[in-house]
């Protein structure tokens, strides 16, 4: 199969979807969990950083929640109040990126990157909900079985 195939076939599910919200979940939340202090650096402004085994500390629970959130959104079943949900808890992402990036300047433009993956996240949850409703179950029967 080739890879433009594969990528719409992928991509072509509601499961998909989900797996395209866990991708940067998995991705920048692993980096926070096993680099934490190249994040920091990168992602705050100089005078921000604290950069101490505390804030690394730090860093990694949240790198490790984040990952977490990845494999609940990818083996998860999501029902149209699912999708629905998750569509508008994104939506302060969006005022806390241009908050700490341009009002209050605490970010650098690597933040951009958590922007752009916000933005995958919404428009993907947005595609479920216009191109897929059908597709969705509105709801679950209680003793449902997840097929991997």
């Amino acid at each position: 199969m080739a890879a433009g195939a594969m990528t719409r076939t992928l991509f072509s599910t509601p499961l998909g979807i989900q797996r395209l919200i866990a991708l940067p979940f998995l991705g920048l939340g692993g980096w926070c969990l096993i680099w934490p202090g190249t994040v920091e650096r990168l992602v705050l402004l100089p005078g921000y950083q604290i950069d101490t085994l505390a804030s690394q500390i730090l860093m990694g629970c949240f790198g490790a929640q984040a990952v977490l959130s990845g494999l609940f959104a990818a083996f998860s079943i999501f029902t149209r109040t699912t999708f629905m949900v998750y569509g508008i808890a994104l939506l302060p992402f969006f005022g806390f990126n241009y908050y700490f990036l341009y009002v209050e300047p605490v970010f650098t433009a690597w933040m951009f990157m958590d922007f752009g993956a916000n933005l995958v996240m919404l428009g993907s949850v947005l595609g479920v909900g216009v191109l897929w409703p059908s597709r969705v179950p509105p709801t679950l029967k209680p003793c449902e079985r997840i097929r991997l």
